[in-house]
């Protein structure tokens, strides 16, 4: 009974943000109007009614009221992710007549915010569907924060664990629901600001708008086949990296600065680390690429600094071929774009947080060799000193999230090296997964609508596993696993005397 209680609430949880993404979805009917494409009404249509029909279906299954396990909540979420990225596909399906693997994963790119493509002539492609890419990466970099929003309930409990189930912090405002509203004003504000800033390069209303949707929610679509390349701007370039560097940043130092704050942009030391490792990373890049790609200094210095900014910040929109590169500034672009931007911001990657966490927890486990074991040393992390026992086990969740993005970018680069014989190399296969993983969208061009089926499957997978931070989709996996072993188990009470298996003990 309770497991249906728990399938009861998950169904109706993904019921709730499928209706509100379905009123969502209406926006691009505007784009629609101006350009006059009516070719694209019943494309673009099938989203938000497949949306609000979805969100009605689910919504009317009864839940008991009553505080539900945080793994619920995770897997409420994983399988609303891959939900919408299968209706996020229809319009482009239906309106480029692209292939089912194809349609799901641009809308899976879409909805993380990584940028891949499988759309070949984005020039001749309808304003409409380039608008629907544009603002699937838009809501998809704020992500959280909508699902938030559709799955209101009196329980604070609730809401608060699904905020945290894509790896927001804690420390943003006690009133979850009025934080979700005021982000959303945020990430308006900064959306319309930016965009006047980007048109003093000379670019059109509609390239800015576009441009600044996927660089704030730091996505990689673009409306040119040739990417930001089409434009030749070297004004426009510099002017999106502090577009990129501001979704990287964590909102609630927006919320801080809205309070008259406004020296916590700098005062904040993850702020501090992002736009170090941006620097760092940029001088390093530059000068590998002057140093072993033979680049003229200016360059080297632009493509360089571009590209190394838009790796931490994990957004896809570059202006160089890097299957050219060598392997060493490849390397060091890999590692920027796995570390990621800051939790409670647009950007992937696991997360400068966890890096901070993880050096100050090895310092903390190396301090503790050299006293005695009756001697007590504490851990301080963010100004707090906390207890043993929760530092270790912080620190343990810390790593273990760590390890499962190394892990499944090896796995993955394993994977695709055994299912297509191709030229690229290794370094270049372990990039592009890492870029999937982080939902970051740079690519080496490993990945194209000319790559095997299996391939674009892995990079989907790879894509909502990274979006979710791994662990909700494990969570679900093992429950699914639990109940088939469960339902076996009662079939057959003899056998299941014999088998001994450890139970899984649910998260509470």
């Amino acid at each position: 009974m309770k497991r249906l209680d728990h399938l009861a609430m998950i169904i109706h949880d993904v019921g709730r943000i499928c209706g509100f993404l379905g009123y969502l979805s209406l926006l691009p009917f505007v784009v629609l109007v101006i350009f006059q494409e009516w070719d694209m009404l019943i494309p673009m249509a099938s989203a938000p009614i497949a949306f609000l029909v979805l969100g009605y279906i689910l919504t009317r299954v009864e839940v008991r009221d009553y505080e539900p396990p945080v793994s619920i909540m995770l897997v409420a979420v994983a399988a609303a992710w891959f939900l919408i990225a299968i209706v996020g596909a229809l319009p482009f399906m239906l309106g480029m007549g692209m292939s089912y693997t194809d349609g799901i994963f641009e809308a899976m790119s879409g909805w993380t915010s990584t940028g891949f493509t499988m759309i070949q002539a984005l020039d001749q492609a309808p304003m409409t569907l380039l608008f629907w890419r544009t603002y699937m990466q838009w809501i998809g970099g704020i992500g959280i924060i909508v699902f938030g929003i559709s799955m209101r309930r009196r329980s604070r409990f609730s809401l608060f664990q699904i905020f945290r189930s894509e790896g927001k912090p804690e420390d943003l405002m006690p009133n979850l629901m009025s934080t979700g509203w005021r982000m959303w004003k945020i990430y308006i504000f900064l959306t319309v600001i930016f965009t006047g800033l980007v048109m003093l390069a000379g670019i059109p209303l509609w390239d800015a708008v576009n441009l600044v949707m996927v660089a704030i929610a730091t996505g990689g679509f673009t409306l040119h086949s040739a990417g930001l390349a089409y434009y030749h701007n070297p004004l426009l370039e510099a002017l999106l990296i502090p577009v990129m560097l501001a979704g990287a940043i964590p909102f609630k130092i927006y919320f801080l600065m809205y309070r008259g704050k406004m020296g916590a942009l700098f005062r904040d030391r993850i702020v501090r680390l992002l736009l170090l490792l941006a620097l760092v990373g940029s001088i390093i890049v530059s000068l590998e690429l002057y140093l072993f790609n033979s680049m003229a200094p200016y360059d080297a210095i632009r493509e360089g600094s571009f590209t190394a900014v838009a790796a931490i910040c994990t957004c896809g929109l570059q202006i160089a071929d890097l299957h050219v590169w060598t392997a060493v500034p490849l390397a060091v672009i890999a590692l920027l774009i796995f570390i990621g931007g800051a939790m409670g911001s647009t950007a992937g990657g696991i997360k400068i947080n966890r890096l901070v966490l993880a050096y100050e927890g090895i310092k903390w486990w190396f301090r503790r060799f050299f006293v005695s074991s009756r001697v007590i040393v504490p851990f301080r992390y963010e100004g707090k000193m906390l207890s043993k026992e929760i530092s270790e086990m912080e620190i343990s969740k810390n790593m273990l999230v760590i390890a499962l993005y190394a892990i499944t970018a090896c796995v993955a680069t394993i994977l695709c090296l055994h299912l297509y014989i191709t030229s690229f190399r290794l370094d270049e296969v372990l990039f592009e997964c890492v870029s999937a993983l982080a939902s970051s969208g740079l690519t080496v061009g490993f990945i194209t609508a000319q790559s095997p089926v299996a391939i674009k499957w892995i990079f989907i997978m790879l894509m909502w596993l990274g979006r979710l931070e791994i662990v909700p989709v494990i969570i679900m996996v093992m429950g699914i696993v639990k109940g088939l072993r469960e339902e076996l188990a009662s079939e057959s009470p003899a056998e299941s005397e014999d088998m001994h298996a450890p139970a899984y003990e649910e998260n509470n």
